[in-house]
């Protein structure tokens, strides 16, 4: 019960977050299912025992690898399912903690909150990063093969 209250949770938080991005209404789907790649991603390697920042990485990284996927299916921009699938994973609440704990002049659980929500945001363009990059190393080297065989002939 605890997996599909979290399935359907992130489903909801990235098709809605979609939405008020204005994207397109035939992306809806697949943005509420990039969300759930992340998020179950997430959980899955925290409940092994893997750091919090580790875990955002790798769900991030793999949030971008199913943008590039559904982008290049559906002839939409990458940043639609993107932005949309790294909401679930994004440390609102830590960072609402953080400052929670300035205004109580609770300096030292503060800096403390604050440092972990930007590891995690750090985290996550790290992991976007990494798989754009993928991405046109990927796209890059199809075109190059062809270049050759063309050459040889």
């Amino acid at each position: 019960m605890y997996w599909i209250i979290h399935l359907i949770a992130s489903f909801i938080a990235s098709a809605a977050f979609a939405i008020l991005f204005n994207a397109p209404k035939r992306t809806l789907l697949q943005c509420g299912v990039s969300g759930v790649i992340g998020w179950m991603i997430y959980l899955l390697l925290l409940s092994m025992g893997m750091e919090a920042v580790f875990s955002t990485v790798a769900a991030t990284f793999l949030v971008g690898v199913a943008g590039q996927f559904f982008a290049r299916w559906y002839k939409e921009p990458v940043i639609i399912f993107s932005v949309a699938g790294i909401i679930p994973l994004v440390p609102g609440g830590l960072a609402y903690d953080a400052m929670r704990r300035f205004v109580e002049n609770e300096y030292n659980l503060a800096v403390q909150l604050a440092a972990q929500a930007f590891l995690l945001s750090g985290s996550i363009a790290i992991g976007l990063v990494l798989s754009e990059v993928l991405g046109q190393l990927l796209i890059r080297r199809k075109p190059l093969r062809i270049q050759v065989n063309r050459q040889q002939q």
